[in-house]
């Protein structure tokens, strides 16, 4: 009976099937994988566990190799834009105003490898415009597919690379090579499948049918049907395969935390529409029609206009303050500014259209939606993002109420310290910025608050105190999930997703 400790007694079929290959001289996982009709995969893993009994040595290499991107197969067929310019120009040149818009990123490459000169307007040749390194290279890959970094030049790569011409990717290379101790185990073992004086069968998974009518044996040899066979061991010490059940996307998962924290303080959730007319989005919330916020580096404007509500009340409370005390902010406002449509710069919006249909108390009210402006997309900016809002309108409500709720809301979403600054809002007032306090980062602005001015809610006949508020979520996911671009939220990052744990709870 074969000794437990018999290397090649506790390979698995595969095992022993490649094993022969590398026996009879084949290095190639590739080949090896074709001649046994198994993945390239699988005969690599079996490769893998052979050298860690040391029974082969294994050969690997990783090298970077370099492809044509779409773009880059293109300009290699019908030549890089500088190129096609100098082309067209001939020996006379030719009015930058001629060239094919589609063409003009060449120009700053005429003049950067000292083709062209750009001279009134037109592009002059300089008459020296010998293939570049660039092109040799671009005409290379055409030809040969993914090539070595270490066959290309790299400064010129790293140029090609920038325009967004060549990308690289991984090759790994394999060969693998039979040792002396897996040489001299094969000599005294055979390596057939068939139960012989030299060879047991190996199975790796016991059937209740084998347990009920086989005879076990106490060093892992089971007598099964007149045959013997081996156990394959199994050790539980080995890191398990990695499983990457689908779950929901952690952004998602924040939202809903937040959808069901207000649901559950008793708010009902509203919605409204992404294009808004002026006036909900700025006039309605006594924002003066000359507000640096509603310039166009701030705002997307719509080529369009909507109509709007009778507007007598927030006219006069815009141009003369009403009869609450107010001296307003004179001018004259225009509804015509009124009517012009934006994507909506605040959820506000939704909620005080909400009020104005719905002026009699009890008012409480949220919404979780995406609003828009205009920012350059950086680590902590998108032009998009979500934002989630409240208000609630009742007899007695005061500003202490507010405080009260907020810290409530704050301690459900798994912040301990919350503290409360002043601050001001077009339309609240007071107002205040509610922090919480960050481990390691100390405290951190999380939205803004405060008691709607009479001058936004007497236009529309409520007649009691309205408490607001709102946050920026994507800042708050920032937080919980460790971020430092939040541009992760929006993009399928499959590792980061991957990575993120899968909590019930956020």
């Amino acid at each position: 009976m074969p000794s437990q400790e018999d290397k090649l007694s506790t390979l698995s079929p595969r095992d022993r099937q490649v094993l022969k290959e590398i026996l009879e001289g084949e290095s190639d996982p590739r080949k090896i994988a074709e001649k046994l009709g198994i993945k390239e995969v699988s005969a690599i893993s079996s490769a893998e566990g052979l050298a860690e009994r040391g029974l082969i040595r294994l050969d690997k290499k990783v090298e970077e190799v370099y492809a044509l991107t779409e773009e880059g197969a293109r300009y290699a067929e019908i030549g890089l834009p500088e190129r096609r310019i100098l082309e067209t120009a001939g020996v006379e040149g030719v009015p930058i105003s001629e060239i094919d818009p589609a063409l003009k990123v060449g120009i700053g490459w005429l003049k950067k490898k000292g083709w062209a000169n750009v001279e009134a307007g037109k592009i002059m040749p300089t008459g020296d415009s010998p293939a570049g390194k660039d092109e040799e290279i671009l005409e290379a890959l055409s030809f040969q597919g993914e090539t070595s970094a270490s066959a290309l030049d790299p400064e010129v790569l790293k140029v090609l690379k920038s325009r967004g011409l060549v990308q690289p990717s991984t090759y790994k290379s394999w060969r693998f090579e039979i040792t002396d101790a897996g040489r001299s185990e094969i000599e005294t073992r055979t390596l057939t499948y068939g139960v012989t004086s030299h060879a047991v069968r190996g199975i790796g998974q016991i059937t209740p049918d084998m347990i009920r009518t086989g005879k076990w044996d106490e060093e892992s040899y089971v007598q099964y049907k007149g045959e013997q066979f081996y156990i394959r061991p199994y050790d539980v010490t080995l890191p398990a395969e990695r499983i990457y059940p689908g779950k929901v996307h952690p952004y998602q998962r924040l939202l809903s935390r937040m959808r069901e924290i207000m649901l559950e303080m008793g708010f009902s959730e509203i919605k409204g529409e992404i294009i808004q007319p002026s006036f909900w989005n700025f006039d309605a919330l006594f924002q003066p029609q000359d507000h640096p916020a509603r310039e166009m580096q701030d705002t997307f404007y719509l080529d369009s206009k909507a109509e709007i509500p009778e507007y007598s009340r927030v006219k006069e409370m815009h141009e003369h303050g009403g009869d609450v005390g107010s001296t307003g902010w004179g001018g004259i406002w225009d509804p015509e500014v009124a009517r012009r449509e934006v994507l909506r710069t605040h959820t506000t919006s939704i909620s005080i259209k909400y009020l104005a249909d719905h002026p009699n108390p009890p008012v409480k009210a949220f919404s979780i939606d995406r609003v828009y402006r205009r920012e350059a997309i950086d680590p902590t900016h998108t032009p998009e993002f979500e934002q989630l809002e409240g208000v609630i309108m009742d007899e007695g409500l005061s500003f202490a109420n507010l405080l009260g709720f907020l810290k409530e809301f704050y301690s459900k979403m798994g912040f301990e310290e919350v503290r409360f600054r002043p601050g001001y809002f077009p339309y609240t007032e007071p107002s205040v910025e509610p922090e919480v306090y960050i481990e390691g980062l100390g405290w951190v602005e999380l939205g803004g608050a405060g008691v709607f001015r009479r001058e936004v809610t007497v236009p529309f006949g409520i007649d009691h105190p309205v408490l607001a508020w709102g946050l920026g979520v994507s800042r708050l996911a920032m937080l919980r999930l460790g971020l430092k671009d939040l541009r992760l939220l929006y993009q399928s990052d499959v590792g980061w997703l991957r990575d993120v744990p899968s909590l019930a709870r956020m």
